[in-house]
């Protein structure tokens, strides 16, 4: 009995030396991880163990650039936590799940190396399995941020989401069904560069070296004023006010894509007399022109211009039908407006087919009206 004893309260002494041990070389190995990035170099200000779910958090990650001239750093995570994922242990499978809480990451582009930040010099997954050397089966992201504020371009925009949520699950497929996209996406976030939101939905087989997927993307309430750089440059023309909605659906296998993107403007203006002495008479032409379009295009019910714009073709090489494009924007602005919801079609034949059927609608709907008229027109004469 007395051996036992000892025999377990040397293995209770031994779990305690490991456990204040254990920190000091984990946060060791993680920060000489870090510190042999390409390109990059990388910290860990403290490490904490919870032996009692099999993980560990990483506390205060900084990844920088080697002679980067960008003060940010790349990748800031205030706190990371990896961990076995016991639901998927009790199924048999060792894989774990990764939660980053209020990351950060900030992107740069130019044509000096220095002043560039994009992380494509390091293979990122291979740190990650470097940190946790056991598949990941759910990656998830709460309050982050991308910043892209810091690109140079002509002109500059601002591309940066706030308030990002991401969630990949079943990433190693351990629940195993017959859905050929077997792990689910969400993501959502704020585009405070535009005043808009994004919400992204998707499903993907990421076990293949080039991922086949299925998504649902919208962008809501983008202010058009904020565009006017852009539009500026590459149109012309700016906005006095309105919104845009983006909405795509698309799907990928093998490499090969079929979908739409959908823009849908609402209370757009464009041309305004007194605009200021800035205007040149090209863009005061453009402008008056593109408002005379946007008049003439408008769904005066819903006071919006839209259209469906199909893609095909590969990832390399997308094409767009320039006939259903205009045909898009004819059927919502003389048969039945368009919608911000998903249309659950992806190819141009199903797009016709929406056009079809909206025309049979608005014939059928005509038909009965002037059915109605002559039964009235009768039971007056009837009087």
């Amino acid at each position: 009995m007395k051996k036992s004893v000892k025999i377990i309260m040397g293995i209770v002494v031994l779990l305690i030396i490991a456990r204040l041990v254990l920190p000091y070389f984990v946060l060791k190995y993680v920060n000489k991880t870090l510190a042999d990035l390409d390109g990059y170099t990388g910290h860990v200000n403290d490490v904490d163990i919870a032996l009692y779910r099999g993980a560990y958090q990483i506390d205060s990650l900084n990844i920088r650039k080697v002679n980067g001239k960008i003060e940010e750093p790349f990748i800031s995570i205030p706190k990371m936590d990896l961990s076995v994922e016991w639901k998927s242990l009790f199924k048999g499978k060792l894989v774990a799940e990764v939660v980053c809480t209020r990351p950060e990451i900030n992107f740069a582009f130019s044509e000096d190396e220095n002043a560039s930040q994009t992380g494509v010099e390091t293979d990122w997954t291979q740190v990650i399995k470097d940190l946790l050397p056991i598949n990941i089966n759910r990656f998830t992201v709460v309050d982050g941020t991308i910043n892209l504020t810091n690109v140079v371009s002509q002109p500059s925009t601002d591309l940066s989401m706030h308030n990002f949520d991401l969630e990949i699950a079943n990433i190693r497929n351990v629940v195993v069904s017959d859905n050929k996209f077997p792990s689910p996406v969400k993501a959502s976030g704020d585009l405070p560069g535009y005043d808009g939101t994004l919400t992204f939905d998707a499903d993907m087989q990421l076990l293949k070296k080039m991922p086949d997927f299925n998504y649902n993307l919208k962008l809501s309430n983008l202010q058009l004023v904020k565009l006017n750089e852009l539009s500026k440059r590459y149109g012309g023309i700016d906005f006095e006010k309105g919104s845009l909605d983006l909405v795509s659906e698309m799907e990928v296998v093998d490499g090969k894509l079929q979908g739409y993107l959908k823009p849908l403007t609402h209370d757009m203006q464009i041309f305004e007399w007194n605009e200021g002495d800035n205007r040149t008479i090209t863009q005061f032409v453009k402008e008056l022109i593109a408002e005379g379009g946007n008049k003439v295009l408008e769904n005066k019910v819903k006071d919006q211009v839209a259209t469906r714009i199909p893609l095909e073709g590969t990832i390399n090489d997308v094409k767009t039908g320039i006939w259903p494009t205009i045909i898009g924007v004819l059927r919502n602005g003389y048969v039945s407006a368009l919608t911000d919801t998903f249309d659950n079609t992806l190819s141009v034949k199903e797009a016709w087919q929406l056009y079809r059927e909206d025309r049979r609608k608005q014939r059928q709907e005509r038909r009965e009206e002037r059915k109605e008229n002559r039964e009235e027109k009768k039971a007056e004469r009837k009087k």
